[in-house]
């Protein structure tokens, strides 16, 4: 199924959720809503599936106007963050509890839920966990649960808020890889919501950042990451190094060093941010003649692949972020305290856009 929200406008009291926010979500794509707390990307959510009403605009299911539909006529599947799992019953009630209230007309016989359940739980990887208690199982096992009582009505459209947000780090790093191979068998038109960058680059096919109640950037991971439309994308998505300074003719003179700014030729004296990621700084020892930025090597962290540096600027006391490889970093026999000398190898640079937005 497509979906599509045309000009969605909400307000709660004088707070603005949504600003005329028009989206497109591919059939049969996984589509995540990214965005810090508060930008409205779970007021979105609520409002495809019916939970919440547009203040104006139209949510559109396969070219139809849903908007004026019971959460119910969507068959849309909702994937809560705390599960939401009744728990006084068991798993297999839980996940045929959608299947028994449906209507008499439409609904299965109890050997067709039955086997309906049995094949979700196995789909989960759960068909031994059939006969447990929610409390009994683990964050992980609850939360599959819970995507396997969503799926049992066989939705249009599945709908995932937060999914992993209330479990710890390894699980839900497994969790996301086993939600992208199920929705690779699956083929279900999915929006999930997350606030978690790495999260929404390695599940997702689409990404649609927001921020304060309108959309910042839509496009692939590989887009939104390496091609941010805007400062604020660019320091959402992973660390970022800033350097504020004035923009004039193609160059950002930030505290006396210059930086080449080719998009922005025609600039006169305007104020600008250069964006460098750590792993686009590079790093060498002091000499006098050197090019680059002076710095201080504060505190580096060398376990796995790559070292993690903390430098400080010489001249303004800035705190740069640079990783580089181990091997690297022991070629180079780092010590903490000692000077070195540090330059960007790629600088998006941002004019006319404040510091407080691009943080």
């Amino acid at each position: 199924m497509s979906i599509e929200v045309k000009n969605i406008h909400k307000r709660f009291g004088n707070f603005i959720a949504l600003d005329n926010v028009s989206l497109n979500f591919p059939q049969g794509e996984l589509t995540a809503l990214l965005g810090p707390s508060g930008c409205g990307k779970t007021t979105l959510l609520r409002i495809i599936a019916g939970l919440e009403q547009a203040d104006s605009g139209h949510v559109f299911l396969d070219g139809e106007d849903a908007s004026g539909q019971h959460v119910r006529e969507r068959q849309v599947g909702f994937v809560f963050q705390h599960y939401a799992l009744f728990k006084h019953m068991s798993v297999f009630e839980n996940i045929a509890f959608g299947l028994r209230v449906k209507r008499r007309d439409v609904r299965p016989s109890e050997s067709e839920i039955k086997k309906k359940v049995m094949s979700l739980l196995e789909l989960v990887q759960l068909d031994w966990l059939a006969d447990r208690y929610p409390p009994q199982l683990s964050g992980g096992q609850r939360q599959r649960i819970a995507l396997a009582r969503a799926l049992a009505v066989e939705p249009r459209v599945l709908l995932l808020d937060e999914p992993f947000g209330a479990l710890d780090a390894k699980v839900r790093k497994e969790l996301r890889r086993w939600l992208r191979r199920l929705h690779d068998e699956l083929h279900v038109t999915s929006i999930f919501v997350t606030h978690d960058q790495e999260e929404a680059l390695e599940v997702a096919d689409q990404i649609v950042v927001m921020n304060k109640g309108r959309v910042e950037q839509i496009g692939s991971p590989d887009e939104v990451y390496n091609h941010p439309a805007s400062s604020f994308v660019y320091g959402f998505l992973g660390n970022v190094n800033l350097f504020h300074g004035r923009v004039h003719e193609g160059v950002l003179d930030s505290g006396g060093i210059a930086f080449d700014a080719p998009d922005h030729a025609q600039a006169q004296d305007a104020n600008g941010i250069g964006f460098v990621r750590p792993h686009d700084i590079e790093v060498e020892r002091y000499t006098a003649d050197a090019e680059g930025i002076v710095a201080r090597l504060r505190r580096s962290h060398a376990i796995g692949p790559l070292a993690q540096l903390e430098l400080v600027r010489a001249d303004n006391a800035q705190l740069i972020e640079a990783v580089i490889s181990t091997e690297r970093y022991q070629h180079l026999g780092l010590t903490e305290g000692e000077t070195l000398i540090v330059r960007p190898k790629r600088l998006r640079v941002f004019v006319n856009e404040s510091a407080s937005q691009s943080a």
